[in-house]
């Protein structure tokens, strides 16, 4: 085999493993991708060039150092991250020996174990083309270095008829071939950026996430939708208080039986991937929605493990609930607690306004008075606070987010002795017409108050609404669009990108619903609308049985009837073309004479064709029926070549 046949499979083994490499370029570490590429770069260049390449006991040093650096990194070798680099990092390593087609297979083979790896990682559609072009380039490159005379288009063209005929296939397994419970692509991810609320709340720290254009979660009404201002969606419950910070405290185990006197609102959410515990839902759910969820006493919604893939869970929530004994008293105790002498200030305020209220709701209404009426205002960029945060918010800055009216408002409570709570969660949603459903975005992130009031249980108090009622019905871009950056005011701006905006999140959203969230469950209600009335196991291995049946009897026509209506190859056609060229100015071939027969022919009759002519049937005759030589495709598009320049003079 030629050095240029070699280099032309091993160029293709390497643009698989490249491709491999920036599918997760955004994901690893950029040494690891840098040194990778520049490794591919360095290979390119020594098969074309010569070079030196390191002796084992080089390579085996570079191993250890590379092993060494992925455990300093990761603190682990287990996990998708750490094993994607590991591997990236050892395959480029196999390029500094590789210089046989085996070899080359192990780096396609590489650039699939990539693709598998990106697949796990992420499931969103707008990925999927890359998935799908990936999976074409490293069959191509399997062609390739299985024929290295194969040209570009003709690895490329085999590549995508044979992707094409495994299609129907692959969705026949996706479809019927029996599904494990859970997700097998909810692998680990220690070193994966956390987004979304947190189970501490300091000032400012929702601020954060106004920035933040991403999806939280969408949510679908089944019947009645709530009006804006009831769309308050509840999350972590922050009890303990050092001053400065919320944090969430010890569950103390279900929560208290109550009486739901409001509106039943049913749902669906689709939560996106956070890390984190919660499970979002409308305050307040009335029950669990899993086995593995935990409806505590304060109605948070907390998983056994923290959401690494898309959750899809139905709601039930009511408008308005009733408490139908006395609080705990541990739970009082937790919930009135203050540290120390701080915020000394707020305290006495809370005394005086306590004392001229005749009951703890009248209480409640004289603190949203203040809030109203004392020149507070409601901003994304409020000044920083001092130790002491609550006094420097309510009596010298006066200017802050929900969170800051949040934590003022449940300190008033507490230096009263009022059981309250800060909650947090989201407020509203942007609602998408095309796919009938709520998306809240982590912009949407709120922070409310909860008072418990005799005869009525924990009651929501959104101090934030008595500042900014506008907030209820507004999205928080939509009353301070400068919160935007100018990408997304662009977004925002234009009615028809809003509308195109929309549409790909409906699709997304589809997408998640019906391909990503497929699971054993949907696969019996496929198989109960396809006729099967007490759907199992069994009935998939047969639905994928038949399935297969039908297919393998399709590929067996489609082949069968291409053997038949095969017309001829491009040897074949450039020869058909010759004698078509001779027989205008020469004798015509007969059907039963051979190419040097026609040859003879021809000359004898006109013998100044002699030169141009009997050299191209004798090279068609070595062709066709001679052993097949390196390098014969590229010999037949010599022969092709030469029969399209070839003129004959006329006679």
């Amino acid at each position: 085999m030629s050095g240029s046949e070699r280099l032309g499979s091993l160029a293709w083994a390497c643009a698989a493993l490249a491709a491999g490499v920036l599918l997760h370029i955004d994901r690893l570490p950029g040494w690891a991708s840098a040194a990778v590429l520049a490794l591919i770069a360095w290979r390119l260049l020594t098969a074309r060039s010569g070079g030196w390449f390191p002796g084992i006991g080089t390579r085996a040093v570079l191993a250890l150092a590379l092993v060494a650096l992925v455990l300093a990194r990761f603190h682990t070798l287990n996990g998708l991250a750490a094993g994607t680099t590991l591997l990236l990092l050892m395959a480029s390593l196999k390029l500094l020996e590789t210089r046989s087609a085996r070899d080359e297979l192990v780096i396609v083979g590489v650039g699939l174990f990539l693709l598998l790896a990106a697949c796990l990682d992420r499931q969103n559609l707008a990925r999927t083309p890359l998935y799908g072009l990936q999976a074409w380039l490293c069959c191509s490159a399997l062609a390739v270095v299985a024929c290295p005379d194969l040209r570009a288009r003709a690895a490329l063209t085999l590549a995508g008829r044979a992707l094409l005929m495994a299609l129907p296939l692959a969705l026949l397994l996706f479809l019927f071939f029996p599904r494990l419970p859970g997700q097998f692509w909810a692998i680990p991810r220690k070193d994966e950026a956390i987004t979304g609320l947190s189970d501490t709340m300091s000032p400012g720290s929702i601020v954060q996430l106004t920035a933040s254009f991403d999806p939280a979660f969408r949510a679908q009404f089944l019947g009645a939708t709530p009006p804006p201002a009831q769309r308050y969606w509840r999350g972590p419950v922050l009890h303990d208080f050092d001053g400065y910070s919320w944090r969430t405290a010890a569950q103390y185990g279900l929560h208290d039986p109550i009486h739901n006197a409001g509106t039943a609102y049913r749902y669906r959410v689709t939560l996106e991937p956070n890390r984190r515990r919660w499970w979002f839902a409308l305050d307040t759910p009335a029950q669990s929605p899993d086995p593995h969820v935990l409806l505590t006493y304060d109605y948070q919604l907390l998983a056994a493990e923290p959401v690494t893939a898309v959750v899809s869970f139905g709601g039930l929530s009511y408008s308005r609930v009733l408490a139908q004994g006395s609080l705990d008293p541990a739970v009082q105790r937790l919930d009135t607690a203050l540290p120390g002498s701080a915020n000394p200030r707020t305290r006495a305020l809370a005394r005086s306004l306590r004392q001229q209220a005749g009951s703890d709701a009248a209480f409640v209404r004289a603190v949203l008075d203040y809030l109203r009426n004392g020149g507070f205002a409601y901003s994304l960029t409020p000044e920083r606070l001092g130790a002491n945060s609550i006094d420097d918010f309510l009596f010298n800055t006066r200017e802050g987010f929900c969170g800051h009216y949040a934590s003022a408002f449940v300190a008033l409570m507490r230096a009263a002795g009022v059981p309250a709570r800060v909650v947090t969660g989201y407020l509203g949603g942007e609602w998408n017409p095309i796919g009938g459903y709520f998306l809240v975005r982590q912009s949407d992130a709120h922070a409310w108050g909860e008072v418990w009031l005799e005869g009525r249980g924990w009651t929501r108090v959104d101090p934030t609404a008595v500042v900014a009622p506008e907030r209820l019905n507004r999205g928080i871009f939509d009353m301070m669009p400068e919160a935007l950056s100018a990408r997304e005011r662009l977004l925002r701006g234009s009615a028809w990108l809003t509308n195109l905006l929309q549409r790909w999140d409906a699709t997304n959203a589809w997408w998640t619903d019906h391909v990503v969230k497929f699971d054993y469950s949907r696969q019996m209600d496929l198989l109960e609308r396809l006729g099967v009335r007490a759907p199992d196991t069994r009935y998939l291995g047969w639905a994928f049985m038949l399935a297969l049946c039908v297919w393998l009897a399709l590929i067996a026509w489609y082949i069968g009837r291409s053997e038949r209506t095969a017309g001829p190859d491009a040897l074949a056609r450039a020869y058909a073309r010759l004698c078509r060229k001779l027989a205008r100015i020469a004798t015509p071939r007969v059907p039963h004479q051979g190419p040097l027969s026609f040859a003879e022919a021809v000359i004898a009759q006109r013998p100044d064709l002699k030169d141009p002519v009997q050299p191209l049937l004798e090279r068609y005759a070595q062709l066709r029926y001679g052993p097949e030589l390196p390098g014969i495709l590229e010999e037949i598009e010599q022969f092709h070549r030469a029969v399209a320049q070839l003129r004959l003079p006329v006679k």
